[in-house]
């Protein structure tokens, strides 16, 4: 088509003349001379060369905050802030009260300094958490790297993405993530999900002709950090890190700060409590303070004091200590935590949906029976096959191994020739490494072997054909016929088979032999075994002749009426770890599903062999088989294991899904697609679940978002399921997951115990001004003491390195939409309580010290008018003897000293009692702990006899006696809580301690209160006889102190018997009643039985 100009000239229109340019970018040209790369890669070092001019292959990170800005963060923080306005208040009063000559306004002075260096202190230690997260969590990074698999001086690598360069060939595979742009000039039904670059939700097939001018319309372009779906390809890498189509993108964008996690939300919503009621009682004491005649300054100081003593200043940095304890421990562990939320999440988890191959087992599959020629043989996989069962000249046996060494992807990596076949390395999967291993074993050479056989076209495995063809020339050049040979499920393969392969003769393939083959396929199944088929076909010559153009896309050559070779079947047997990593989420309340690709056979049989499926247990089937009834006539919740394949599945209901679930407590689920597990995770959601899941491949990407908490596996996880989990187990060990439940535990425990000790404190804090408001003595704590009771005394951060209890996985899995960190009950044991007993014994030490230099405590009450009057300097104490204002002021330092020595004595009884919430303190230790214990007696010591600190910090040396007033309240304090934790121990379903120790036990159930005083008296009796028990006798003496008890009881005691239990006393509440999603539960290493549901369930502990 021509248009016509001035001069009557013929001009092509922009239509033609783009239509002209594309065709003449389709024009085949040599690819590797335009790219100037050779077809055997690049060398080695002239690679290195262009790594060395264009830097590495990966994107700039974003700017960062700079140090000195995080720092200032820490010491202008929200708490920070209020305590820098106190310190700047104290300076001025100290200002205008030296400007009136008043010496004691030192006071506002130290008060200040002090305000300050708790900031700086503070401060600074946040700062260095921080500090040591970063590095933590930026060290992840480099112990996942990317991998890419690279031709280099004519060998196949795989290297680090980041080391490739400009002119690489790559190959790429589904699952994997694009390393860089590539040129793709070779495709087998490669699909790439460009969604995170150009926004299309529809994989886009990739091909070698260029289809656009557009480079991101145009197929021949595979972008950096999109996923391949399906199918191969290989590459030319044209652009590397920035220069990429992502990184020009990124570039451009700015950074985005991080998601504040849940248990960081809900610290600061516990903060933020903690500050308005420390606001509202600072306030309070404001007004009161300006009411009895303080100027406003002193008012001022006041209320700010109250305000910093009440808030708890060390539980933020406690929480990142943990947290980076964690990090730290998981890293130990192969646990890769992308984000520090996960790891508490997992500690909620319960359910747990596993992939078998690799994760459940060991990802080593060899090669265990074959069958052909309608016989069972045992496969020898050692190097000399002196052990073989078989005639390896075999004409079935021959087709079976050709079939099982063409169609196969897996190669040896190079330079391994001097190494035994089983030890060598090999580019592949598991099923492909075992085959090759075992061909290569037993028809030799198996590189030079497949040379004789070229490619013409492949079609690699995927989750929807279940098998993987290929068709190649045969080696006689005479014979122009192509060879088909194809491997997959076995069922998959026999129904595309119409003959089968009987020594060395074609046979149809009758209803007798298709029952010898499902015989055979559910024998080499049940042994847990992969069983995979093999068929062949040659293709016609007239059809298909030498030449023809193959497509792997639209498969436009015959795929039925196959001949049938035989079965190889491959064991992976599971890890050593594994059982016991399962019984121990059995005991911890967790739910092991098994979701696996495998025949239901196979997974069933390792389901067994590593306790999902515990021994004893019956399927439907089984339970027929035994009953010699129908399928359709047993009940189905008789049976307490069930197994689903992907075909059963696909037919039931959300509603038969979920009652499948809710009644067998042991389930396996085989033949899944990916879509499948993700239903599987959505109805485990729907009845209420915490659901963790496994995954391994780009497929499993949705249901790892779609979890709870998505874990992928570090060796055999495609990038894209990296990308999508939360954790990533860079060993790919099932028993790494319970590490990760046991310190998301851990987490929570040492968190509430934190919280539960900051708590205690702040009442024997605010009581003295309470009393002193009230009852009007002299003020027993002062402002300056009280912020060293939140240094000195503060050891809160030791509880962080608080090892898990031992019984920490022996109880349920906690609702984390219900179970809160702070809950009434704790507050009012913490406050009401332990923090009662603390102020009685500091007003215990106070009124002694008073007593015992003339002021007895009735003669206090109503003294404080008196008392600071700066002019009185003749007032009498009891005795009659006269005090100068100097002299009491002195003696209100003591004072100051003494509830600040009794606030720390109680205060190590409470850090103990805080170790554990629910086992004896003597069954845990913590060095940590123990070394700020004694840095903190220390430090108290050094207060109180360090000369000069009268002068500057208002500690007074007090006599020694005045130490060991409040150690009977320290005792009381620790005896009170062991009793308590004896009955959490013996009932651990009460409401009651569930709120206060427990909150992954809860109660379902109610029981009444024993009235008759009998009833109390046993109990009370029994409590304190087990409680001496376990602190003191021996345990042959134990033994008799317990007969010696119950005949007390029963003899004693009116209507009492043998049989009454301290498990009935009211405030611990009845045993909890079993959850279907549990039935059994191992406790103490007893089961019982549970009577109702016929089960066998977790009972009362002994």
């Amino acid at each position: 088509m021509f248009e016509m100009d001035g001069d009557g000239k013929g001009k092509k229109s922009k239509k033609e003349k783009k239509k002209e340019r594309l065709e003449g970018m389709k024009k085949e040209m040599d690819i590797f001379r335009l790219f100037s790369v050779h077809p055997q890669g690049l060398t080695s070092s002239f690679a290195s060369q262009v790594l060395e001019r264009d830097g590495p292959n990966a994107l700039r990170p974003p700017k960062g905050t700079p140090e000195y800005v995080k720092f200032a963060r820490q010491l202008a923080g929200g708490l920070q802030c209020l305590m820098w306005v106190a310190a700047s208040i104290c300076f001025i009063a100290f200002g205008i009260e030296l400007a009136r000559g008043n010496l004691a306004s030192f006071d506002n002075l130290y008060l200040a300094i002090t305000l300050i260096s708790v900031v700086v202190v503070t401060g600074c230690f946040g700062y260095y958490q921080e500090f040591k997260s970063t590095n933590i969590i930026a060290s992840f990074k480099n112990l996942v790297p990317q991998q890419a698999l690279v031709i280099r001086d004519g060998q196949k690598n795989q290297i680090n993405a980041i080391d490739l360069v400009v002119g690489d060939l790559v190959e790429i595979k589904g699952g994997d993530r694009v390393p860089a742009d590539i040129r793709v000039i070779f495709a087998q039904g490669c699909k790439v999900d460009n969604s995170s670059l150009t926004g299309e939700s529809e994989p886009q097939s990739k091909t070698p002709e260029c289809t656009h001018e557009n480079p991101l319309e145009t197929r021949n372009i595979a972008f950096f950090s999109t996923t391949c779906l399906e199918g191969v390809a290989n590459g030319i890498v044209i652009n590397t890190g920035d220069r990429t189509i992502i990184g020009r993108i990124a570039s451009l964008a700015s950074g985005v700060g991080n998601e504040k996690t849940p248990i960081a939300i809900e610290i600061e919503h516990f903060v933020d409590i903690i500050a308005s009621l420390a606001i509202a009682f600072g306030f309070t004491f404001f007004v009161v303070a300006m009411f009895i005649g303080y100027e406003f300054l002193e008012a001022m100081i006041f209320f700010m004091a109250i305000v910093v003593a009440y808030v708890p200043e060390g539980l933020l940095a406690t929480v990142t200590v943990c947290l980076s304890l964690t990090a730290k421990r998981l890293a130990r562990k192969n646990c890769v935590v992308k984000n520090l939320e996960a790891v508490e999440t997992l500690g909620s988890t319960s359910v747990i949906c596993s992939d078998k191959t690799g994760t459940l087992t060991q990802n080593r599959m060899t090669v265990a029976h074959l069958w052909f020629d309608n016989h069972v043989h045992a496969a020898d996989t050692t190097e000399d096959q002196s052990g073989q069962s078989f005639d390896q000249s075999s004409e079935t046996w021959r087709a079976l191994a050709r079939i099982a060494g063409l169609c196969n992807r897996a190669v040896f990596r190079p330079d391994q020739e001097g190494l035994p076949v089983p030890r060598r390395l090999v580019v592949g999967d598991a099923s492909e490494t075992a085959l090759l291993k075992f061909t290569e074993l037993t028809i030799g050479n198996i590189m030079v072997y497949r040379d004789r056989f070229n490619k013409v076209v492949e079609v690699p495995f995927n989750s929807t054909n279940k098998f993987q063809l290929s068709v190649h020339e045969l080696e006689d050049p005479m014979d122009l016929r192509y060879l088909l040979v194809m491997k997959g499920a076995p069922e998959r393969i026999l129904e595309r088979c119409s003959t089968i392969l009987i020594k060395g003769q074609e046979l149809p393939l009758d209803e007798h032999l298709k029952e010898s083959f499902l015989t055979a396929q559910m024998d080499l199944g049940g042994l847990g075994e992969r069983v995979l088929g093999f068929c062949y076909v040659y293709l016609n010559e007239k059809e298909f002749p030498r030449g023809y153009k193959f497509d792997s896309d639209e498969m436009n050559f015959t795929t039925s009426d196959l001949c049938f070779a035989g079965l190889i079947s491959m064991i992976d047997p599971p890890r050593a770890t594994v059982p016991d990593a399962v019984m121990k989420c059995r005991t911890a309340g967790i739910r092991v599903v098994m979701v696996t690709g495998d025949h239901p056979i196979t997974a069933r049989a390792i389901a067994a062999n590593v306790g999902i499926i515990s021994e004893g247990s019956e399927t439907v089937e089984d339970i027929a088989i035994r009953k010699r009834i129908p399928v359709e006539q047993v009940n189905k919740s008789d049976a307490r294991a069930c197994v689903i394949n992907g075909g059963q599945l696909k037919d039931m209901s959300s509603e038969d899904l979920d009652e499948a679930l809710r009644s067998h407590p042991e389930m396996v689920f085989a033949r899944t697609s990916p879509q499948q597990k993700l239903i599987i995770v959505e109805s485990c959601q729907r009845l209420g679940s915490i659901v963790a899941v496994t995954g391994d491949g780009v497929n499993d990407s949705p249901a790892l978002k779609k979890a709870d908490i998505g874990i992928a596996m570090g060796i055999a996880g495609s990038d894209a399921a990296k990308n999508a989990a939360d954790m990533i187990l860079l060993d790919d060990n099932f028993a790494s997951i319970v590490t990760g439940v046991e310190q998301g535990r851990l987490i929570f425990d040492n968190l509430k115990k934190s919280i539960a000790y900051t708590l205690t404190k702040n009442i024997p804090e605010l009581t003295p001004y309470l009393i002193y408001i009230t009852v009007s003595v002299p003020l027993p704590l002062g402002c300056i003491t009280i912020l060293f009771i939140e240094l000195a005394t503060d050891i809160v951060i030791s509880l962080a390195y608080e090892k898990a209890e031992s019984d920490i996985m022996n109880l349920k899995p906690r609702n984390p939409r219900r179970d809160r960190l702070v809950n009434e009950a704790l507050a009012a044991y913490s406050y009401f309580q332990i923090g009662a007993i603390q102020s009685f014994a500091g007003f215990t030490d106070y009124f002694t010290a008073m007593a015992q230099e003339g002021w007895y405590p009735l003669m206090c009450v109503g003294l404080r008018a008196h008392w600071e009057n700066v002019h009185l300097q003749d007032m009498q104490d009891s005795y009659g003897q006269e005090w100068t204002f100097g002299q009491r002021l002195y003696q209100q330092y003591t004072c100051y000293t003494v509830f600040f020595v009794s606030i720390e004595i109680c205060q190590i009884s409470d850090v103990l009692i805080r170790k554990t919430r629910r086992l004896s303190v003597f069954q845990q230790g913590n060095k940590v702990l123990v070394s700020a214990i004694v840095f903190q007696l220390l430090l108290g010591n050094l207060l109180c006899y360090c000369p000069g600190m009268p002068n500057i910090f208002n500690f007074m040396p007090i006599r020694v006696q005045w130490w060991f007033v409040p150690v009977p309240y320290g005792i009381l304090i620790f005896v009170y809580d062991e009793i308590r934790k004896l009955g959490v121990r013996r009932n651990p379903g009460s409401k009651r301690n569930h709120q206060v120790s427990n909150p992954k036990n809860k109660s379902s159930c109610s029981q009444k209160t024993p009235s008759s005083p009998s009833s109390r008296s046993i109990l009370l009796f029994k409590t304190m006889h087990s409680t001496f028990q376990m602190a003191i006798l021996p345990s042959r003496v134990w033994m008799v102190s317990e007969w010696a008890c119950s005949s007390f009881c029963t003899a004693w005691l009116p209507g009492s018997t043998t049989s009454t239990r301290l498990l009935s006393w009211p405030p611990y509440g009845p045993p909890r009643t079993l959850s279907p999603w549990q039935p059994t539960q191992i406790y103490r290493g007893r089961r019982t039985e549970n009577i109702e549901d016929g089960r066998k369930g977790r009972g009362s502990p002994e």
